[in-house]
């Protein structure tokens, strides 16, 4: 049986449109969703780092949190990163190196952590170096694509955000199961030494990169530039006012961690289960990137804004029936609740999440891209070790402790009340595309609706209130952390 060139023709538009949310599948998109999938699937690990740090390293709630912090450090620095992609190539080329660079070192991370890590400070270290190769090629991947949404018509922004989305929801999924299974049958070291695998696969697609190479050296003139780019970007109304919403709604402290000891302690969840949340939740994401691909990408960036939080904090209120067992009242069991609540949590952070990304992709001026959206992230990611601090701190004060869950009602409380702060800033959002306010007071080195991919983290806005990652970036967590530069170089 032959295939005429007519079936074979409606088969390709429909694996474009449908799989590929319309995007051509070229060998570089194909190594950029690979970048990002192999980010979903370094989600096998998160439990295994969970369990190490609460039971073989015996960190409490408070502590845990503040590690957290600390190891989102190299996502508050990604413009460092954006500078040494736009300005310092190594080997002639600007893309490269760099993405096979963090792929060798995200694999030295896992094996250590796999072979020599036995002390909380030596996690830290390890974890950090796990998170900065992650974070060094979420700022390679996402120069590539935006110079890819250059091209893009205003009709189809947000779709190839859309799909990177999914592409690494869908690694999450895969092994989303696995990261609980894995650690009812091996050790937490066992489980590190195959995720040491992964990282390699980012190294691997490096040569599916489309770049000339180049005879180019650090040129401090090009850097200054850079630098006055930024500074007259930044001072415009228009882009700093949602860089401070931005701020403001993901610093509100969280209480993620916490959660997990709850769960774990007081509850009595098993990492299979947890594993079955992660899952679930993995689904949710996927659903919660259709969602705003389909209905939500064409709102008004406020009036979305506005009714995420309203609603993102009612469906977080709910966790007072489980911290308190009220839900054993009306005849809920304590798993089924923290499945279906985890799951209306995570669509909901991920539309909220996906509109903040769009946002900042469309604010980007040309030519500093890859340095002015990682400064951007790294404001964000910066909010997120707040918030984590921040919990740290109430977590500690409140006397919420790996044996000691009396305030725990309190914690929950204060945290959901407080995501409620951003609604008084919500006029710091624009009401409509920033780039039509930006082309009309004069800025013509603007991006077409830039679609980029960040993957963020740590943060209040959709970490999952009793499976917290505990590494930012590279478990799956929060509200953007998530994470360019010029074609021409």
């Amino acid at each position: 049986m032959t295939v005429s060139p007519l079936e074979l023709d409606r088969f390709k538009k429909f694996w474009k449109e449908t799989v590929f949310f319309g995007n051509e599948p070229t060998p570089e998109l194909i190594g950029i969703l690979t970048v990002y999938f192999v980010q979903g699937i370094l989600g096998i690990s998160s439990l295994a780092v969970s369990f190490f740090l609460k039971d073989e390293l015996k960190l409490s709630p408070a502590e845990v949190a503040a590690l957290l912090g600390i190891t989102m450090t190299p996502w508050i620095v990604k413009p460092l990163f954006g500078f040494l992609s736009d300005g310092l190539p190594l080997f002639g080329y600007k893309r490269r190196p760099y993405l096979f660079l963090s792929g060798i070192i995200g694999t030295f991370a896992w094996i250590a952590l796999a072979t020599l890590v036995e002390t909380a400070w030596q996690a830290i270290l390890a974890l950090l170096l796990s998170s900065l190769s992650v974070a060094v090629s979420d700022v390679i991947a996402d120069s590539i694509i935006v110079e890819r949404a250059r091209k893009e018509s205003l009709s189809a922004s947000g779709s190839l955000q859309s799909l990177c989305w999914g592409i690494l929801a869908l690694g999450g999924l895969i092994t989303a199961y696995l990261s609980g299974w894995l650690l009812e049958h091996f050790s937490t070291k066992t489980i590190f030494g195959i995720t040491a695998t992964f990282p390699l696969l980012v190294s691997a697609v490096t040569w599916l990169i489309v770049e000339k190479p180049i005879v180019y050296s650090l040129d401090t003139v090009t850097v200054k530039q850079q630098i006055q780019q930024l500074r007259r970007a930044i001072s415009q109304k228009v882009i700093w006012l949602p860089i401070v919403f931005i701020f403001i709604r993901q610093c509100t402290p969280t209480a993620s961690s916490a959660f997990f000891f709850f769960t774990t302690n007081e509850l009595g969840f098993e990492p299979e289960f947890l594993g079955r949340v992660r899952l679930v939740t993995s689904f949710a994401a996927l659903l919660g990137a259709w969602l705003f691909h389909r209905f939500f990408k064409a709102i008004p960036f406020r009036t979305l804004m506005g009714w995420n939080i309203v609603i993102y904090t009612l469906f977080g209120m709910t966790n007072l029936l489980l911290v308190t067992h009220a839900n054993r009242a009306l005849g809920i069991d304590d798993r089924w609740f923290s499945i279906g609540d985890s799951a209306l949590l995570t669509v909901m952070g991920q539309i909220a999440l996906m509109q903040i990304l769009v946002l900042c992709a469309r604010l980007c001026p040309t030519g500093v891209e890859a340095t002015f959206f990682a400064l951007l992230m790294s404001i964000s990611n910066l909010s997120g070790l707040v918030s984590q601090e921040l919990g740290a701190l109430l977590t500690h004060w409140l006397g919420v402790t790996e044996t000691n869950f009396d305030n725990m009602w309190i914690l929950v409380l204060i945290t959901n009340i407080s995501s409620l702060l951003p609604l008084a800033f919500l006029k710091l959002l624009p009401e409509n595309d920033p780039q039509a306010e930006l082309q009309a007071i004069g800025n013509p080195n603007l991006l077409p609706p830039a679609e980029v991919f960040e993957h963020q983290q740590v943060g209040s806005l959709a970490s999952q209130p009793f499976l917290p990652d505990l590494v930012p970036e590279f478990t799956v967590t929060s509200m953007p952390s998530k994470p360019l530069e010029d074609s021409d170089g």
